[in-house]
């Protein structure tokens, strides 16, 4: 079995793992590029011809492990995309919304540019449309946590839970290799214990080889008893000052969480009720799949619901799908815009930030991993002034940070993860991290088991070895 590193390695978006055993091939996430000096990677053309895959195992609906499956079946693969149920829903949604996202985008950059008179670093063309990411619907093969699925080359899969998302799962991969079989766990991105809405993340099987995400692999996060305490304290001063608190955030996951948070704040009236806007069609869509399956959400949550205080819908909350109905809201002050996209590349979030930016009595709250080179980050490192629309814009308004939601375990978190597998693995390899983080972790994972690891680079292939039978 050889295991190729096509993305997420040495820095954090991008994830792709091309796996070859018995003649047959099949990637593990088809992940989009996020950061700036990787987007051009979107682009190029895939490690292998999309036709010889058979299959992708998916392991959650973030942009970043499915953003690139369009292109994928644009441009020939005709395999089955295997997934939980949760995850082909939400990473449809995800998908539809890029592609209508990256078409929007495309004519503003063309339009820019022609009034400038000058041509943009990437193609003024969108890398796939909505019309191409419907075409990824008839690919999805839905698999139940636990269940093992056949592959191509004599290779099976096993989707198991890890928190996340909904729906996220590690996948363990088991097939022939020279010398006899072997295995390989691929985490995907790993979960935290205790969270609101989801199960926590499951025991990691045994295998001979892992591959793991390292996001925050140097870093502790804020302890989570004090995320409602300090959404409040900045959610009532902002609100105080007649400003607008603006939360960019991502679709998935990171807007229910806050609504839960939300609605947790307003029952115990630790703030004053206002006006809670969910501008994101894309997340409300996605509420309608935790609905569905609604038996994948944590026992308090199916309590909680069950007792009339859904945090999916509660007084003062508002949803806005229609266009007019979000730029009513820039005529507005004293509310909370909960807007997508989370790093403040693309969508919604980028015509409030325009409107609030300039507002010293707004605030710009991040709730979610700001990848090197996006806006997000660029606004957290404290610049006074940002480009957007063509436009220079003054940022005057407050940018705050609450680390403590991340739905990626922390240092402590991914080492607790790892350590509960049944017996060593031959070996594991870092991925899915900043190149000085990844080395970080590497040296503190080895140090702490002596385990042998190691952190690959793009484009790195390894033979895994069989160990008999």
């Amino acid at each position: 079995m050889n295991v190729s590193f096509f993305g997420a390695d040495r820095q954090v978006t991008g994830s792709r793992y091309l796996v070859e055993a018995g003649g047959a091939r099949v990637f593990v996430d088809c992940g989009m590029f996020q950061e700036r000096d990787y987007m051009g990677r979107n682009w190029e053309s895939f490690p292998c011809d999309p036709h010889d895959l058979s299959a992708v195992l998916l392991t959650h609906a973030h942009l970043d492990h499915c953003g690139l499956l369009p292109k994928l079946v644009k441009e020939g693969f005709n395999g089955k995309i295997y997934a939980t149920a949760p995850t082909a829903e939400i990473a449809q949604i995800v998908l539809e919304d890029s592609g209508f996202i990256q078409e929007e985008d495309a004519k503003h950059k063309r339009f820019r540019h022609q009034r400038e008179g000058r041509q943009g670093r990437f193609p003024e063309q969108p890398l796939y449309t909505a019309s191409d990411a419907k075409d990824v619907a008839r690919h999805w093969a839905t698999v139940k946590l636990g269940d093992t699925v056949q592959l191509a080359g004599g290779m099976t899969a096993r989707f198991i839970v890890v928190g996340h998302i909904f729906g996220a799962a590690s996948v363990l991969i088991e097939g022939p290799a020279k010398g006899g079989k072997t295995s390989v766990l691929f985490s995907g991105d790993i979960g935290r214990w205790d969270r609101p809405l989801i199960e926590d993340p499951g025991t990691p099987p045994a295998a001979d080889y892992v591959i793991t995400e390292a996001t925050y692999g140097n870093k502790l996060h804020e302890d989570p008893a004090g995320i409602e305490d300090r959404l409040a304290k900045i959610l009532t001063e902002t609100i105080q000052a007649k400003g607008n608190l603006v939360i960019p955030s991502f679709a998935v996951e990171r807007a229910h969480e806050l609504l839960h948070f939300l609605n947790s704040l307003l029952m115990q009236k630790k703030i004053a009720p206002c006006p809670i806007y969910l501008d994101s069609p894309m997340a409300i869509s996605v509420t309608n799949v935790f609905k569905r399956h609604a038996e994948s959400l944590d026992l308090d949550t199916r309590r909680l619901i069950g007792a009339g205080h859904s945090p999916f819908s509660f007084p003062g909350l508002k949803t806005t799908r229609k266009p007019e109905e979000s730029k009513e809201i820039n005529n507005m002050l004293g509310v909370v815009i909960i807007a997508g996209a989370g790093m403040c590349n693309g969508g919604r979030i980028k015509h409030h930030l325009q409107y609030n930016l300039p507002r010293a009595d707004s605030t710009i709250l991040f709730v979610g991993y700001q990848v090197e080179g996006t806006l997000g980050r660029t606004l957290l490192n404290g610049v006074k002034e940002i480009r957007l629309f063509g436009e220079k814009i003054p940022v005057r308004a407050r940018v705050a940070q609450i680390e403590g939601f991340s739905g990626h375990a922390d240092r402590d978190e991914l080492l607790r993860w790892i350590t509960s597998m049944p017996k060593p693995p031959k070996k594991v390899f870092v991925c899915h991290a900043e190149s000085n983080v990844a080395d970080e972790y590497a040296k503190t994972l080895e140090q702490k088991t002596g385990w042998p690891v190691s952190v690959p680079s793009y484009s790195n292939s390894v033979e895994l070895e069989g160990s008999g039978g």
